[in-house]
């Protein structure tokens, strides 16, 4: 587990995406912070519960809220579960973020249609599932990963990075819909991360972004989780509206 503290004992967070990478450190990370958390993935996944066993080990609360975030249906079940469960929902962490490369020209409508509608609207219905808790508690923190493909875009992932701009403004619209509550929501927008999808970048590429880095190494999924602790937690109250690049200096 992460380093612990007890800055949001008594929360309730989802994370969506939650089994693998940035999620399951996002996880890990708040649960060692206290919050009871539920984790998110496809539902033929078996990596949640392995990931909900680790948490439950070393004594914090996790359950499995399983859904296809593309599939609004889906995910009102999996956010009710929760709110029955726990008769709360303070934090959303919208991670999840797949990508099927194409230069536009060859991109078939498919690919574009399956990153935007998992990308973009999965954030879209998860927020909007969890906002009706939020808004009668008066307490509400949504953080989304974005990424800085962006802000600056990315070669053959013109969907991808179209999904993670939409992202970027649905946030700052939204906080000035729900800030009056006590609500706030913020953007994080990670550089190349060691997760399984960078894994398999060609190895000049991975050299050229390091080259134009600061900070000579990449991130890993606990720099995310993080900052992410910290924008869910009591510290953050005043943030708002804010898209916070983590990507080494990207130049």
């Amino acid at each position: 587990m992460i380093e612990s503290s007890q800055d949001l004992l008594g929360r309730v967070a989802v994370v969506t995406g939650s089994a693998q990478g940035i999620g399951k450190a996002t996880v890990l990370k708040l649960a060692s912070c206290g919050a009871r958390v539920a984790i998110n993935d496809l539902p033929e996944t078996t990596r949640a519960q392995v990931v909900a066993e680790e948490i439950q080990k070393h004594g914090g609360e996790a359950m499995l809220a399983l859904a296809d975030v593309s599939d609004s249906q889906a995910v009102e079940a999996a956010i009710r579960s929760v709110a029955r469960k726990w008769g709360r929902i303070d934090i959303l962490v919208n991670n999840v973020g797949i990508h099927q490369d194409s230069f536009v020209l060859n991109m078939p409508d498919a690919a574009w249609q399956k990153v935007i509608e998992t990308n973009l609207a999965g954030v879209f219905y998860c927020s909007r599932q969890v906002l009706g808790y939020m808004l009668e508690q008066r307490y509400g923190r949504i953080i989304n990963i974005s990424s800085v493909a962006g802000i600056i875009g990315n070669v053959r992932r013109a969907n991808y990075s179209a999904s993670k701009g939409g992202i970027i403004a649905f946030t700052k619209s939204l906080a000035q819909e729900v800030g009056s509550r006590n609500n706030t929501l913020n953007a994080i927008a990670p550089g190349l991360i060691t997760t399984e999808p960078t894994a398999f970048l060609p190895q000049e590429e991975k050299n050229a972004i390091m080259a134009g880095l600061a900070i000579k190494r990449f991130g890993t999924p606990e720099d995310i989780a993080e900052m992410v602790a910290f924008l869910a937690g009591p510290g953050a109250g005043y943030i708002t509206s804010q898209v916070i690049r983590i990507d080494g200096g990207f130049a």
